[in-house]
Formats: C-alpha cells, structure tokens, sequence
C-alpha cells in the first residue's frame, strides 16, 4: 500500500472518530441546553443552558472536522471548572459528579484533535493533544482510585481521654436485653479481641434457622446470651436456643404464627429473659415453709408473636410455661377492640422492666384515623396477667377496659424497645405520632400532648412521671425509632448527671435528666413554617437539641443535588426545583413537597452505642431525600382502586381513612435510581459526651452489592449508604457494625473511626451485633444475624459466630 493510500485511510478513521466523539457531545450538550432551559424556568442554576449550548456546538464543529470545536469544548471544560469550584469547593465526589463525564469527552475529543481539518500533519498539535489526553487520562485513573477512598466529614484529633471511674467488671455478663442491659447502651466489656489482634477472627460456627425472610419480613433479630445459651428469634417468630461455643441446637420452639394475620412486616427484634425469684428461706425453724418454686420455668424467655400472643418457655427446654396465662401464653388483642390482619404487630418484642414484661407495638403508618390503640402494656411474668396498662385516653386509669370496651384507638404507640432504670424504678417509652402520621387536623389534644415524646412511667405501676416532646404536632412520621439509653454523663465540674440520650429521625439528639426530663444539652425552640392544609393545627415552633451535634443532611438547596454524571444530576435539580421545599418541617401538601430529614429518618430502629472507656457516643445514620403528596379523598380512592392492592401497605399510596386525604410517598432519584442528594448516603460518627462535639465522622458502606438501575456494581466503593442496625462498642475500643446495604461485618477502631478488619457475610444484615464472652470456653464472640439487607434482593436465614482461633 502507498504512503499516500496509508494517510489517506488514517484520515478516514479520524475523521470517523471525530464525528462520533462530535455526536457525542452534541448530544449531551443538547440534554444539557434543554434541560438547563427547563431549570432555568423553575429559577434554578444558570450555568447549563449556556454550557449546554456551548458544548452543541462544539460538538457539531468536531462532526465537521473543524478544529475550533476542540477549542470550545476546552473553554466550555475550562469554565465548567471554575463553576464547579465556586458551587461545591474542593469536595470529591461534588466535584466527580459535575466534571468525570466532560473530562472523558476532553480526552477523546483531545485523541481526534491531530486528525481535525487543518492539524494533519502538524506535531506540534500532535504533541500538545496527546499530552493533554495522557493529564486527562492520569486525572480520570486518579479521581477513580480517590473513589475508593472513605469520606470523611469529621476526621479523628487527639486520642481521645480515658472516662473517669469505668471499670470492666463492674457491668454484667450476659446479654440480657435488646440492648445488652437494662439502660439499652449496647456495649460490651469484653476486651478479649482487640484492634492488634482482631484481624485473626474467624468464623467459629454457622447456624442455619430455615426462615427466610421474603416479602415484607426482615431479619432484626439481636439474640440473648445466658450462660453458654444463645436464644434468638426469626422474622417468623421462630426461637432457637444455641450452645454458644458449638453452634448446636439445644432446642427450638415454633408458634405457628397464623401467616394471614400479619401479611406483611414480618419481624422479630428481641426476646426477653426473666428469673422467677426463688422463695425465701424460713425465718425460723416454726416458721411455715413457702412453697418451692418448680425447677421447670424458673428461668423463661417470652417472645412476642405478629397474631398478637405473649409466650413464655422454659429457657432450659423451650417447653411453654403451664402457669403462664393460658398454657404458656396470654393473648395481646384482648382489650384492642377491631384488629385489621396487620395493623398492629409488637415487633421490637417484649421488654423486662423489673418484674414486669412490657409490651408495646408496631402500627401499621398512614391506614386509618382509628386504626388500634398504641397503648403500652405491662404483665405479670410469672403469671401472665395484666399489671398495668398506660392508654393516653384513660388518663389515671391502668386497668384493662371493661367488658365491650377497648384501649383508645388511634393513639401514639411505643414500637421501639422501651429501656427501663432499676434505681429510680422508671421505664422510659420512646412514642409515635397519631394514626394516620401525615394528617393530623382530626387529633385530640391528649394525642399531641404525647406524640413523638420520651414518657417516663413508674415501672410498678404504670402511672405517669414525666413527659419530653421531640416533635409538636407531628405530621411528618418523625415517631421516635430508636430505644432510649441511659448513661451518667460527665458534667461541667467531674460530676456524672443521670442522662437519658434520645436519636430522632430528624437527625437531632436530645440529652435530657431522666430523673427530671429537664434538657441537659440545651434546646431551643425554633420557628417553622406554618402554611398547613386546611384544617391543619401546625405547631409555629420546634424543639431542636443546640448542645448536641445535628447527625444529619443539612438544610437543602439545589448545588446539594447529585448524580453520576452531569446527566442525572441536572435530573435532580430539576426535580428537586419541582417539589414544594420551605426547609425543615414544610408543611404536607396536595403539590408534591419534601419533607427532610424524610420519615424513614436520619437515625432508625438499630439506636446507638455507648463506649464507656472513652464516654463516646456511636451512632448510624441515613440521608435520604424523599417527596410526599396528599391526595384529596376522591382522587386517593381512585387511585388505591387502580392501584390493586389487596392488603395493606405502607408503600406507595397508603388510604389514611377517616381524612379528607391520602398521601403518596417515594424516593427522589435519577432516571439511575442513584439517590438526588451529595454523598454520603450513611455515615458513622462519635460524639465525645465530655465536650458534646463531634470526635470523628465518616462515610458508611460500599456499593460493592448495588449499583445503578438495580445492578451490582461489586466495586468496594465507600460512598456511604443507607444503614439499619445499631452498632457495638467494646471495651477494648473496637466498633462492630454488620447493617451496611452490602454484605459485611466490620470492626472500626473507636478512637479514629478507621476501618481495622472486615469478613464477607453471605447475604447482608440489619442487626446488632451480638458481643459476648462464653463462661464454658472463656472465648469473646461476635454473632450476626444474616437474612438479607433492605436495599439489596439476596436472602439469607445465617447466625454466624465469629471468634479467635485457638483457646484463649
């Protein structure tokens, strides 16, 4: 072939190179121009339309080989830098989001520049082009292994100080509580694994249960420890006790839960464990002698079941105990009036305060003004019979109703785990809303004394201490998710103060003196709007917690919004532009609007922990953006016809009958399903409770299980996702955390926040870890209960056991 045929099929191939780099980037600068078009309408950013435009015809100077498209488009990229730095600074992923995409144009447009009409045969062009691409291609391989980096908000200082007076073995050995003990702080003393050696855990056993969690069930469950016993339960209310250092079943019980009575929110959080007192001895040799209380059920664990039963066994055979109620059980809707399959579901479990067993319960969000009573009650543990019952609507009355009477329906309720001080002999509740969540101009002025609120009760006796509101009038689902727990805080002068710390779904963290329910950290009222709906009664002002830090997305705005790329961000900003957002407390509406932090919350169900050997406080978080509608009755009941749903749901369109209204709810994300809001998505932060501040924060998960549109993207990136479950703090200052949205346990040092150890967990999970020391074997166990995240489709039924090898 001639030197001259040689030049002249080069020049073919560039030039089709550069009509299709060039119809590339017509194209995108295209959507770019429209779409900037649109935001402009709505008042949004500036930048796109003229960027777009630009780059349109940029592209369509390249389809013609001239070379002053390659010129525009590195002015356009130029400009598009400096806009990017003034809008979101020196942030990673900002910044990834609104220059990745125009920098692989730049170096593909930079690889056809030598062919351009006119640059043939120049080498100096060559040279400067090629170089260019080889910046570019650098930057890109950079950016991408920057991506594998954690964020972090917060980075860790000075090691942090040693608390004042702790000592290991002053706390209890077993786990006998949903969070370890009675106060709910879910740490563990044992210092056994530590950050030197904790690399070396392996797996020590697998326990399979055989319940699968599909539909709207999901695996909750931290179990107990008793002894050398595990006892956990099932989304199916399943209860399997566990020899700890083997893995072997010792026994199983299974209450055939009546599938059709709780068809969807399938869950079991917790059991409760109690040891029934033995008598006393005899005064003196004349004295009568008590009757001795049999071997069998002594020791009992109950568990709540989704058909509304309270069961107690027997821990050492799993046999229900005979003088329990009746045959072992006591009925949970006795006294709930008309019970809708599924609209009321105990699903965090029974809670031991003392000698009582109390029992709050999940109701179903948005059905109805008169769905069941959120009443919480409280029971005998030996015998099984009523002892109390706090119902908002009886003030002063702790009986059970009469005959043809019910608890007051429609009430706030106490589906997280209740946490219980022995010393002052109070229970604490952390209450919801009113039924339905997102229309409150039907409720009762008892309903919104309570809403939202910590409630502190004589454990005795069921009569009312001391109410602490988090929210005024709540209408935008912020019930309290999460346990109270209770902790002596340092105070100003060395004193420790009996505080009760609560997290919100709103992303604020209230410290108040459970003694008193007086704030500790200061709160402030502050305005919100007020612009209801008809018939409405919004509250002008809110409680926020000043002297603790905001775990939270801050206050939205359009330069917050986020995609990928260019293409899905300009996607949320136009949506985001769309939606009726005043800040935090935007009143629900029949337009779509935001309400932010959303109601899936910032901090959920999983709570927090507390590191004593430091005076740490560990929590979880999610940022989320979600957008809500009321629906006006008639439309509401339209579109629940069209929708065909046969049960209920809190998904999608929910009825809230007995209002003028429905609501629609739903995630706001690109066309990619890629969350609209800056990452991260989840983070992990400690707040030191000497000084009330933030000691470190970081971004929490991988998308290594998810991805766009639904796929795997199996790229162990920490971008922050959103997480379930609480997390474990340990004396020897590791952080154990299993409920990331991909499949992982992690061990995080307490003091830095870094990341020490992790092992792959078959399917993902959404518990809290299990930490404990068996007294059989001496070993320190870390167990997690695997049946699949959230987020993600792989399902599992797992107990996993992770421990060091050899004796220890």
């Amino acid at each position: 072939m001639s030197v001259e045929s040689k030049e002249h099929k080069r020049y073919g191939a560039g030039r089709i190179a550069a009509i299709v780099v060039g119809a590339i980037t017509a194209l995108l600068g295209a959507y770019l121009a429209y779409g900037g078009l649109e935001l402009l309408k709505l008042g949004g950013s500036f930048y796109y339309l003229p960027a777009g435009l630009l780059m349109l015809v940029s592209g369509i100077l390249l389809i013609r080989s001239d070379r002053r498209g390659a010129w525009l488009y590195g002015l356009t990229f130029v400009l598009t830098l400096l806009w990017s730095l003034w809008e979101a600074g020196l942030h990673f992923w900002p910044l990834a989001a609104r220059l990745g995409l125009l920098a692989v144009i730049g170096l593909l447009i930079a690889l056809v520049t030598p062919g351009l009409r006119g640059n043939a045969g120049q080498a100096p062009v060559r040279r400067a082009s090629y170089g260019l691409a080889v910046v570019l291609g650098l930057c890109l391989i950079g950016a991408f292994a920057g991506a594998f980096q954690p964020i972090w908000l917060v980075k860790a200082g000075e090691a942090p100080a040693i608390a004042q007076g702790y000592k290991p073995g002053d706390d209890g050995a077993n786990w006998t509580n949903y969070g370890r003990t009675t106060d709910g702080n879910q740490f563990s003393p044992i210092d056994q694994i530590t950050p030197q050696n904790v690399g070396d855990m392996k797996v020590a056993w697998t326990f399979r249960t055989g319940d699968f969690a599909y539909g709207g069930a999901e695996n909750q469950n931290t179990p107990l420890q008793i002894g050398k016993v595990i006892y956990a339960c099932t989304p199916a209310n399943k209860v399997f006790a566990i020899d700890a250092d083997s893995g072997k079943q010792v026994w199983k019980y299974d209450p055939q839960v009546n599938p059709g009575y709780s068809p969807t929110w399938l869950r079991c959080r917790s059991l409760a464990y109690y040891e029934v007192p033995k008598p006393a001895a005899p005064a003196s040799a004349d004295a009568p002698v008590a009757s001795a209380q049999p071997a069998a059920c002594q020791r009992r664990i109950y568990l709540t079941t989704a058909d509304l039963r309270l069961i107690a066994l027997d821990a050492a055979t799993g046999e229900p105990c005979a003088d329990f109620g009746d045959k072992g059980q006591t009925s949970l809707a006795k006294g709930m009036g008309e019970l809708v399959p599924g609209f009321y579901n105990p699903t965090a479990g029974p809670v031991m305060a003392g000698d009582r067993i109390l029992v709050g319960g999940w109701i179903m969000d948005n059905q109805a003004v008169d769905e069941p009573s959120g009443a919480v009650r409280a029971f005998d543990p030996v015998t099984g019979k009523l002892a109390w019952a706090w119902d908002i609507g009886r003030p002063g009355v702790t009986t059970e109703p009469g005959p043809g009477e019910h608890y007051t329906r429609g009430t706030p309720n106490t589906w997280a785990a209740p946490t219980y001080d022995p010393q002052l002999g109070l229970v604490y509740l952390p209450t919801g809303n009113g039924t339905p969540d997102m229309y409150g101009g039907q409720r009762t002025a008892a309903i919104n004394r309570v809403n939202s609120s910590i409630v502190a009760l004589d454990a005795k006796t069921g009569a009312e201490r001391w109410v602490f509101q988090t929210t005024h009038h709540d209408v935008w689902d912020y019930d309290l998710p999460s346990k109270p727990v209770l902790y002596d805080v340092p105070g100003p002068n060395g004193e420790r103060i009996p505080a009760l710390i609560q997290t919100t779904k709103r992303g604020e963290i209230f410290m108040i003196d459970r003694r008193t329910g007086k704030a500790i950290a200061d709160v402030v009222e502050k305005p919100v709007p007020t612009d209801g709906l008809p018939g409405e009664k919004l509250s002008p002002t809110q409680p926020y917690s000043v002297g603790m830090p905001q775990i939270r997305q801050g206050v939205l705005t359009e330069a917050g919004m986020w995609g990928i790329t260019p293409i899905d961000q300009l996607m949320c900003r136009i949506a985001f532009k769309e939606l009726k957002y005043e800040g935090d407390f935007t009143p629900p509406s029949t337009s779509w609007y935001i309400p932010h932090p959303s109601p899936f919350g910032t901090m959920n169900w999983g709570g927090i922990s507390i590191d004593k050997v430091h005076d740490y406080l560990i929590v979880n978080d999610m940022r989320i953006m979600m957008k809500a509608k009321l629906l006006p009755r008639p439309e509401a009941d339209k579109a629940l016809m069209a929708s065909g749903k046969t049960t209920p749901s809190v998904a999608g369109i929910v009825p809230m009958a007995g209002t003028p209204y429905g609501v629609n709810r739903a995630m706001v994300t690109s066309a990619l399903g890629v969350p609209c809001t800056d990452p991260p998505f989840g983070t992990m932060t400690a707040i030191d409770l000497k000084t009330r501040k933030i000691a470190w924060q970081r971004s929490l998960g991988t998308v290594e299980q998810l991805g766009p549109l639904g796929m795997k993207t199996h790229l162990p990136i920490p971008i922050g996702m959103p997480s379930l479950g609480g997390p474990v703090a340990t004396a020897s200052g590791l952080i154990f955390y299993t409920g990331t949205a991909d499949y992982y346990l992690r061990a995080m040092d307490v003091a830095t926040g870094q990341e020490i150890w992790k092992s792959p967990l078959p399917v993902g999970a959404q518990s809290t870890p299990l930490v404990f020391k068996s007294p059989e074997s001496g070993k320190q166990y870390v167990v997690v209960t695997a049946g699949g995240g959230r987020t993600a489709p792989d399902r599992g039924d797992y107990i996993i056991a992770y421990a060091l090898p050899g004796k220890p």
